[in-house]
Parts: structure tokens; C-alpha cells; sequence
């Protein structure tokens, strides 16, 4: 279960928006689940959307590629080995 949302962004968007408390909690969770979609689920996810519209691999290839250039999408989980090649090279 992910921990709840920062309070100080939910009272920020209660502020702003004039949702309850538990409307902008929830709002905040719907965004942050969206972004952790893991990213090979994301092009899986999105192949078969454009698929189904009858787009074909190459265009659909290049629109993901775009697309995942301004996304914010999940990080792979990494073992602690690739983390720490990560930091140390």
C-alpha cells in the first residue's frame, strides 16, 4: 500500500481548487498511481492502444519513443548491485 499523499500538496490543491480534503488526496493518488505505471507496461500499454487503431509498428515505435521523451514514467526496479554501479561506476 503507498504511503498517502503529502499533506502540504493536498492543502495546496484544497487551496487552489476548492476540492474537500479527501477529494484532492484522492486526486493526488490517481496522478501518482498514473506516473508509476512501470515503464514496459507503459509501451505494452500503449502499443496495443495505437495497434487497435490501425497504426503500424514504425509509426507506433517512433510515437512511443516521443512520447517517453516527456513522460514521467516508474523507474525499473533495480537490485541493489545495479544501484550501486550506479553511484560507483
Amino acid at each position: 500500500m503507498p504511503p498517502p499523499p503529502d499533506p502540504v500538496l493536498v492543502d495546496r490543491i484544497v487551496t487552489s481548487t476548492g476540492l474537500t480534503a479527501a477529494e484532492a488526496a484522492r486526486v493526488v493518488e490517481d496522478v501518482i498511481a498514473f506516473h508509476a505505471e512501470p515503464l514496459e507496461e507503459y509501451v505494452r500499454r500503449r502499443h496495443a492502444h495505437l495497434k487497435t487503431y490501425g497504426a503500424k509498428n514504425p509509426e507506433i515505435f517512433a510515437r512511443i519513443a516521443e512520447e517517453l521523451a516527456g513522460r514521467v514514467v516508474a523507474a525499473p526496479e533495480l537490485s541493489e548491485r545495479q544501484l550501486r554501479r550506479l553511484v560507483y561506476g
